[in-house]
């Protein structure tokens, strides 16, 4: 505890240097309400969360629905607003230490997501360990899979990441790709996309 209260003098005393005291102030205080609201999701779910000191800002949710369904968060993950946190059956997510998640991001676990310490998550992320299964629900609505981030990862904006992914270490993921399968650690993924533009074909109706 002591260790976290000179980190937080640390970090309070760098920042009036660089905004001033005022904004720093307001900083401060949007991350104190945060982090009551990460106290309150904790209190909910007592039972299926494990952390320390995290932060949701205003209109980020967290969802659990199932009694085996677990949440680790590591210290000092910062989730930013309207982001949505869903586990259900035995999912297993883990936020390991200081991962940041921006605006609007998504994460439905329902098996195993684990991402790595250091991992920045750009806005309008969505991350899915699972596939509704369409073609044959007698087998169960949901195909299953992992999704494993590693860490110091760069994920940027409005990136699709799907079931049975790995990413490696140190890895960048361009915005707007789409990710499913291995990213080796020390590389940049980018899907790329032909800009293809068709002309619209009308009918002519006689009358």
């Amino acid at each position: 505890m002591i260790k976290i209260l000179i980190k937080i003098v640390k970090t309070f005393t760098n920042e009036v240097q660089h905004r001033g005291v005022y904004f720093t102030f307001l900083m401060m205080f949007s991350h104190f309400v945060g982090t009551v609201r990460g106290l309150y999701y904790k209190l909910i779910y007592m039972r299926n969360i494990q952390s320390s000191i995290f932060s949701m800002q205003s209109n980020s949710k967290i969802e659990i629905f199932n009694k085996r369904a677990k949440l680790k968060i590591g210290n000092f993950v910062f989730i930013r607003k309207n982001a949505s946190i869903r586990i259900d059956f035995k999912g297993k997510l883990e936020l390991n230490e200081k991962v940041f998640i921006n605006d609007n991001c998504n994460i439905n676990c329902v098996n195993k997501i684990i991402i790595g310490k250091y991992t920045k998550i750009a806005s309008n992320v969505s991350i899915n360990d699972h596939d509704h299964n369409y073609k044959n629900e007698k087998e169960g609505h949901l195909l299953l899979g992992e999704v494993l981030i590693g860490e110091n990862v760069w994920i940027g904006s409005n990136v699709v990441i799907l079931k049975n992914t790995v990413i490696g270490d140190n890895s960048v993921i361009a915005a707007g790709s789409v990710v499913n399968g291995n990213v080796p650690p020390n590389t940049i993924f980018m899907n790329k996309r032909e800009k293809i533009i068709k002309k619209q074909l009308y009918q002519a109706v006689n009358g």
